[in-house]
């Protein structure tokens, strides 16, 4: 008889192989709820898992977490895989109506909430469709139950363990379904191998946990190595970021490229991050501009790389020491990369085609979307939308979502080449690039450029700077100053509603 696959469940992975292996007194969650060892930790899980046993829950069905970065979060997520059941972390930043659309998506079970977000999920609760949820547990307590048996549910390396929502910068909302051996797999490449992060690493991320990055970064990775996570539940601000990296001796930092430029256009001193060996940046292209500023400022390397909820955290990055600035870096070991033209085929070195991924960490599809998998899901290989560029060297440049490139005057245009040359100048802070007709019906650039602190912004000085450093056709035909960017729930910009703001600047609509 053949044996069946090797039990494996994603909370022995990353809890209890610890404490097995003697390290229960080892530091596993600090910041402003204080503190946890790895045994501390595990004695909480066991208990939220009976208490979610107790509750009726059973293998594969739902929670989605309404959560802030917190003890509870982790403890929540854990206990419920621990049991077979499906963690569901989704944005604190949704109203009601989009948390009912989730809750009604995912046909939850369980709803875990923080206490501050518990009244805009009383209110989704009413919202039709919303049928199926038979508990609402705050901050984590469940009552005792009187099953006392600790117990891991028997899964296996490809059972469901926990799904992400995504939606892009549009559409409705997806479940990414996610597999208990995802977890081990990004770890153990981009964890182990890309960021080398040891037992003595604690880890500060300014992305949250209810994400795919911000998961990675607060949980998945310092677990997975026996290291500590530094939880802050309050949204993220360049100042309180640099205080809890000081106070709770950060080593590696995570953020995205706005929150970089946000930390630098705060003022924060040069060794506010002096504990910090390491940073990593995710979710957009980090300039080259950019990294060179915060990197001489702060004396910390930035590791620009991609991923994707649908591959669950990096597969392309750059390395320690290693750093080309304004590339995404290298293929992730256990990670195979691809650029492929409109025609199906593979692009030679300098050409732009959409890039492919194919790894182990992949989803098994989206949750009820058969159309949106077959898209985004094809046989090994998974489409990110991104367009991208090889060099000779195995070292990718990201031109922009496939969606977002423009062609001007007949020839394709990267808002990243023209956000570049923008950030080349002292007094912009940071820029966006986005397609839009004018009046002729013709496609051109249009920046929304955010100011460095004391800057005066000029139109006509900005176009002449990169009309100076670009081909006349990529310059911006106009500038839009702004003091901020319309965001995703998951902070990425909405360069959507950016086109429809360019759109009526073009047409004249707007002056």
């Amino acid at each position: 008889m053949t044996p069946g696959p090797a039990v494996f469940n994603a909370c022995d992975y990353l809890l209890d192989r610890h404490i097995r292996a003697g390290r229960g007194d080892r530091l596993a969650l600090t910041g402003v709820a204080g503190d946890l060892s790895y045994a501390e930790l595990a004695d909480r899980v066991a208990h939220a898992a009976r208490g979610l046993r107790g509750l009726g829950l059973q293998a594969e069905q739902r929670v989605v977490m309404v959560m802030a970065d917190s003890p509870e979060f982790v403890v929540v997520y854990l206990a419920a895989m621990r049991i077979g059941a499906v963690p569901v972390p989704i944005s604190t930043m949704l109203h009601a109506d989009g948390i009912a659309e989730i809750l009604a998506d995912s046909r939850a079970r369980v709803v875990a909430v923080s206490a501050a977000y518990r009244d805009v999920v009383a209110t989704a609760l009413g919202f039709p469709g919303v049928t199926e949820v038979m508990a609402v547990v705050t901050d984590g307590v469940l009552a005792d139950a009187e099953d006392e048996s600790d117990d891991i549910y028997p899964t296996t390396a490809d059972s469901p363990a926990f799904w992400l929502y995504t939606s892009g910068t549009t559409g409705t909302p997806k479940g990414a379904m996610h597999r208990h051996g995802s977890v081990q797999v990004v770890c153990e490449t981009y964890g182990t191998q890309v960021l080398g992060i040891t037992p003595e690493d604690r880890c500060l991320s300014a992305a949250k946990a209810f994400f795919a990055y911000g998961l990675g970064n607060s949980l998945l990775f310092p677990m997975s190595a026996g290291a500590a996570a530094v939880l802050e539940p309050s949204p993220a601000r360049p100042e309180i970021m640099a205080e809890r990296a000081g106070k709770y001796a950060a080593t590696l930092f995570f953020a995205g490229p706005t929150f970089f430029s946000n930390m630098l256009r705060a003022g924060l001193p040069a060794d506010a991050l002096a504990g910090v060996r390491l940073a990593a940046s995710a979710g957009e292209a980090l300039p080259a501009a950019l990294y060179q500023r915060w990197t001489s400022h702060f004396g910390v390397d930035i590791l620009d790389g991609i991923g994707m909820t649908e591959m669950l955290h990096i597969f392309l990055s750059n390395r320690p020491g290693q750093v080309r600035a304004g590339t995404t870096g290298v293929a992730v070991p256990g990670y195979d990369l691809r650029v492929l033209g409109e025609d199906g085929l593979e692009v030679p070195p300098g050409i732009p085609g959409t890039l492919f991924v194919r790894g182990a960490s992949a989803a098994t599809g989206y949750w009820s979307r058969y159309d949106a998998s077959r898209q985004v899901f094809q046989g090994e290989w998974l489409r990110t939308g991104d367009t991208y560029v090889v060099d000779a060297d195995g070292y990718y440049s990201c031109l922009g979502r496939t969606g977002d490139m423009l062609k001007a005057s007949g020839i394709w245009v990267s808002p990243a080449e023209v956000e570049a040359r923008l950030l080349a100048h002292d007094d912009v802070a940071q820029a966006v690039v986005v397609a839009a007709n004018d009046t002729d019906g013709l496609e051109k650039p249009v920046a929304f450029v955010l100011l460095s602190p004391g800057a005066i912004g000029d139109e006509d000085a900005l176009i002449e700077f990169c009309r100076a450093g670009l081909p006349s056709f990529k310059r911006p035909r106009r500038i839009v100053f702004v003091t901020e960017y319309p965001t995703t729930a998951t902070g990425k910009i909405r360069r959507v509603e950016l086109r429809t703001q360019a759109a009526s600047i073009m047409q004249g609509t707007v002056p």
